[in-house]
């Protein structure tokens, strides 16, 4: 009998205090980790590191990958050929600039010829379009961009 006095008295102690101690909960939120789906911006590199870790490469990439590595003379190995991709690139991003000054800047010309190396281009403004023909004389290629201009009527009062 005593036991389940015992008892009776122990969860009646557990049943008051469980009631007097008020009970907290809160909404549960999902949020995204991937960018994509609106998740933190900021961990669109861990995630896509994470993609690259666990790309299987192909018997492919294995080839390229170590042909280039036990031959020194595969060209676009060596660090000097990276250096002249590099450079060449920046001067045609510079000779580019120069082209869309003569056109669009300060003091734009109606026409104009430009000659880097083996490529000549040359422009010519019209009254509703620009066109651009680059020509490759090494090659014989010749390539043609036409830009349409923007024609406004402004009205003068």
């Amino acid at each position: 009998m005593t036991l389940t006095r015992h008892f009776t008295a122990t969860a009646i102690l557990a049943l008051g205090v469980g009631l007097g101690a008020g009970a907290s909960a809160q909404d549960l939120v999902y949020k995204p980790v991937n960018p994509s789906f609106g998740g933190n911006p900021l961990n669109s590199s861990h995630l896509l590191g994470l993609a690259n870790a666990q790309r299987s490469a192909t018997a492919r990439d294995a080839e390229d990958r170590t042909s280039s590595f036990t031959d020194p003379t595969t060209p676009g190995s060596s660090d000097a050929d990276l250096f002249v991709r590099q450079l060449q690139g920046r001067l045609l991003s510079a000779l580019a600039a120069q082209v869309t000054d003569a056109i669009f800047g300060t003091d734009p010309q109606d026409s104009g010829t430009v000659t880097f190396g083996s490529t000549t281009i040359t422009f010519e403004r019209t009254i509703d379009a620009i066109r651009l023909e680059i020509v490759d004389n090494l090659e014989g290629t010749v390539t043609e961009i036409v830009v349409p201009q923007l024609v406004t009527d402004v009205a003068t009062n």
